[in-house]
C-alpha cells in the first residue's frame, strides 16, 4: 500500500506524487495535440530554411559548426583563443585535471567546515 514516508524535514505521499506526474502529463498531452493542423508532408513545408535563404535540397543546406557557432565564438574570442591552443585532446590530461580540482574543492570545503 502506498502511504506517507516521512522524512527528516516532512511528509512524502507517492499517490499524491503519481497523480501531480498524471495530471501534469495530461496538460502536456494537451498542449501537444494543441499544435498546428495544417503541416503536410512532401510539399514545401518540408524544404529546409536557413535564415530564409531558399535551398534546393536538404544536402545543400548542410551548416558546419564552425557557421552555427560564429557569433558565439567570435564574440568571446578573447576567452575561446587561449583555450583552443591549451587543447590537446588527450583525455587522460582532462580526467586529472577534474580529479585535481575536485580534490582542492573537497580539501577548501572540509576546511571551511
Amino acid at each position: 500500500m502506498l502511504g506517507l514516508l516521512e522524512t527528516g524535514s516532512g511528509f512524502w505521499s507517492a499517490i499524491i506524487w503519481i497523480i501531480v506526474v498524471l495530471v501534469i502529463g495530461s496538460i502536456v498531452i494537451y498542449i501537444r495535440n494543441k499544435g498546428e493542423d495544417s503541416y503536410k508532408k512532401n510539399t514545401e513545408q518540408d524544404k529546409p530554411f536557413i535564415s530564409g535563404n531558399p535551398e534546393k535540397s536538404k544536402e545543400s543546406s548542410h551548416l558546419s559548426a564552425s557557421h552555427i557557432y560564429w557569433g558565439f565564438t567570435e564574440a568571446l574570442k578573447g576567452y575561446y583563443n587561449p583555450l583552443v591552443k591549451m587543447h590537446t585532446g588527450n583525455i587522460n590530461e582532462y580526467s586529472g585535471w577534474i580529479i585535481v580540482i575536485t580534490a582542492i574543492t573537497l580539501i577548501m570545503v572540509g576546511v571551511s567546515g
